[in-house]
């Protein structure tokens, strides 16, 4: 058994990738194929190079044997990386390709890659194969196809069994190309503009695939090797390394949008707070990314296209518009698309910035007055911080203003908003921690070794120490995750929402000869030795969302690290709030249980998982016509229970809901305030209300939540 070299010097830094690079464009063959003297093979540059992550792959925090196992592993992440649903490769092809799968191993640590590029030109082979078929249906009349049989579309092939032969492949593409006509139909598209834009689909992808280059196909088969060890220990070919540092700026002018590689598409992951994607409300996490067009240009179809060049097409100047096709998140068709426009802008600090602001909850007689102050992201202006500038930006600076601005108010209570902050300076983290307690560590880091290293308060004393709770929703992560995993470990604050994303892990970059790795070197801990990673912050209070934790999180992720915990470090919780979850629990439940508000969430939520249940769809027209008026009618009476709760008229249709959508849209692109309530912060200040008024009706010593001494502790910030 070979054991991969372990380095023993751990170079530590704090990362947040932006981008994951993954599954290159998709490929020709066969006796149609493109001709065999342009088959792709690996240059020197990439042996060398493979050698090389190699070794430093020895230094990964999850230490990996180079034996069999990796070897099946390797050509089972490979095989899906390129054919993720089984449309291309037929049985015949995985039977050949069975004859590497304990041999990779042994190829890598040579340097040698054939067996990598011949798979890739096989693939290559199926791809132009199916693309020449499904073109040849078209130019035959999409009128020839029959859509009145019993036929049904499988969803989901990533388990299903590979092809048996090249004509059960052409049928699952016939199958795709009438689901593909039948959706569009029902949409009210005409068949000329139904062939025009099938034609472009498919004929691109064609393009693209005799367009790709040895150093596609390494990247891509390295990156099934790095994903062996983790999702977010990935390889940066020089290029694509460029990408990356400009994504780690702040200066990168787009639509702030982070976005990673899903099977044939490029998939939202999170929007980045203040950029221009985030403020137009068109883009949501989970949605796909299908076609790029600049301003009033073609439409450039994208499936299967490299991440790169997806970013490349969709970065531009400030000013300047780009158009996407994008599947939504909820469509249970790929060829259910819409198109929207957003006007690329440069994401500053400034838009990311934490705002405050004060709500009223009405107790009794009396009127709570509650601070809140929203948190985008963990930002820190690193250039004026390193310059010595003392006016320099940063989330801690901006809080502890805010903080003493609502004291100035005199709140009864504070409520740190998370929703939607995906993280960003471990630094910020730390310190704004050191805001609202009186000493002690904040987080534990762990390196490959097990090494353990405490990150301590760095300012004495407390700037706020009342009454607190922290909001927090899936897509609360990374930085968002250490702030509120050491607000509930010292009993300072109750965490009400959702499950946080369990991004607990600490990527380092390193250069190579030729591009750049980015690996996974040490996880987070809290001060209680809980692991952030793959479960997350679980709040004390939780809230219904409108997201799927089977597609959004660290757990959806292939391969993520597990969760674990490590020793306590040596730290005095502040409080004990234990004691009243059950109580402010039981409260909470009573309100929300019959509110409107959270009822449409829950109606939604049972919605789209009604609609994930479905393995398949008819491609009979007339059923599958009464599958999608079903499913509006659903949607429309559910959207209708909530307006009339909310006293307003009923909608008379999808198409009157859509334009309200669209309306509501325009209003926020435009700067207006959206004047809809946020029962989540209106759920959460009820919340916070409770656990004020059982703290001084118990022993308010205890809980450590002095009313009477409210002024905050002076500090260098």
């Amino acid at each position: 058994m070979k054991y991969l070299p372990r380095m023993h010097r751990f170079a530590f830094a704090a990362v947040t990738a932006g981008l994951l690079f993954g599954l290159a464009g998709c490929w020709s063959t066969s006796s149609s194929a493109k001709p065999s003297d342009t088959e792709l093979a690996p240059d020197s540059v990439h042996e060398h190079t493979a050698e090389e992550i190699l070794r430093r792959l020895g230094q990964h925090y999850r230490s990996v044997s180079l034996n069999n196992d990796l070897s099946e592993t390797l050509l089972a992440r490979y095989l899906d990386a390129l054919d993720p649903n089984r449309l291309y490769f037929v049985q015949d092809d995985i039977d050949r390709f069975a004859r590497w799968r304990h041999k990779l191993d042994d190829q890598l640590e040579d340097g040698n890659l054939t067996a990598g590029y011949a798979i890739y030109d096989v693939y290559q082979q199926r791809v132009h194969e199916r693309m020449s078929y499904v073109n040849s249906l078209i130019e035959a009349g999409i009128d020839e196809l029959d859509l009145e049989d019993d036929e049904s579309l499988v969803l989901d092939r990533s388990d299903a069994a590979w092809p048996e032969d090249q004509a059960h492949a052409n049928d699952l593409w016939r199958q795709r190309l009438e689901d593909a006509v039948l959706v569009q139909r029902l949409d009210g598209e005409s068949d000329d503009d139904i062939v025009d834009g099938l034609k472009r689909r498919y004929s691109s992808q064609i393009t693209r695939l005799e367009q790709n280059t040895p150093e596609d196909v390494f990247q891509v088969y390295i990156n099934a090797l790095t994903e062996t060890f983790d999702p977010h220990t990935t390889y940066f070919t020089p290029h694509n390394s460029e990408n990356f540092s400009i994504s780690m700026s702040r200066s990168l002018e787009g639509i702030g949008a982070v976005l990673q590689a899903e099977e044939e598409y490029t998939k939202v992951v999170r929007l980045v707070p203040g950029g221009p994607a985030a403020k137009s409300g068109k883009v949501q996490p989970a949605d796909r990314i299908v076609g790029v067009a600049q301003g009033d240009e073609d439409m450039v179809n994208i499936i299967g296209w490299r991440l790169d060049e997806v970013v490349n097409l969709i970065r531009g100047p400030k000013g300047t518009v780009v158009r996407l096709e994008i599947i939504p998140s909820d469509s249970a068709s790929e060829h259910k698309t819409r198109t929207i426009s957003i006007e690329r802008n440069r994401v500053v600090l400034e838009d990311q910035a934490a705002q405050s602001k004060i709500i009223e909850v009405p107790r009794g007689e009396e009127t709570l007055r509650l601070g809140v102050i929203t948190i985008p992201a963990f930002y820190i202006d690193f250039d004026a911080y390193h310059a010595g500038d003392p006016d320099y930006t940063s989330t801690t600076r901006d809080v502890a203003r805010l903080i003493m601005s609502l004291h100035r108010e005199d709140v009864d209570g504070m409520i740190i908003d998370l929703r939607d902050n995906g993280g960003g300076s471990l630094q910020e983290a730390t310190q704004l921690v050191s805001l609202f307690i009186a000493h002690g560590p904040t987080v534990q880091v762990r390196d490959a070794n097990g090494e353990v290293s405490v990150l301590p308060d760095q300012y004495p004393g407390t700037l706020y120490n009342g009454p607190m709770a922290v909001m927090v929703n899936r897509y609360s992560a990374s930085a968002s995750e250490i702030f509120a995993g050491a607000m509930q470990d010292y009993g300072r604050a109750l965490i009400v929402g959702d499950d946080t994303f369990g991004k607990g892990t600490v990527q380092t970059l390193m250069s190579l000869d030729h591009g750049q790795l980015k690996m996974t070197q040490a996880k987070f801990y809290r001060v209680s030795g809980a692991s952030n990673q793959h479960r997350g912050i679980i709040p004390d209070i939780t809230m219904p969302f409108l997201v799927n934790k089977e597609e959004i999180g660290e757990s959806a992720l292939p391969n993520a690290l597990p969760w674990d915990q490590i020793r306590a470090a040596r730290f005095s919780p502040m409080a004990d709030l234990s004691p009243y979850i059950e109580t402010l629990t039981k409260r909470h439940h009573d309100r929300i249980d019959d509110n409107p508000e959270f009822d449409y969430v829950r109606e939604q939520l049972a919605l789209a998982a009604e609609q994930r249940q479905r393995k398949a769809l008819p491609l009979r027209l007339a059923a599958r016509k009464a599958v999608q008026d079903t499913f509006e009618e659903q949607r429309l009476a559910i959207e209708n229970r909530l307006r009339a709760a909310r006293g307003e008229k009923p909608l008379a249709s999808m198409a009157r809901l859509k334009e309200l959508e669209e309306e509501r849209v325009a209003a926020r692109v435009a700067g207006e305030d959206d004047d809809r309530p946020d029962p989540y912060l209106e759920e959460t200040g009820e919340v916070l209300a409770d656990l004020i008024g059982l703290a001084t009706s118990t022993s308010s010593e205890a809980l450590a939540l002095e009313r009477e001494d409210k002024t905050p502790v002076a500090g260098s910030f």
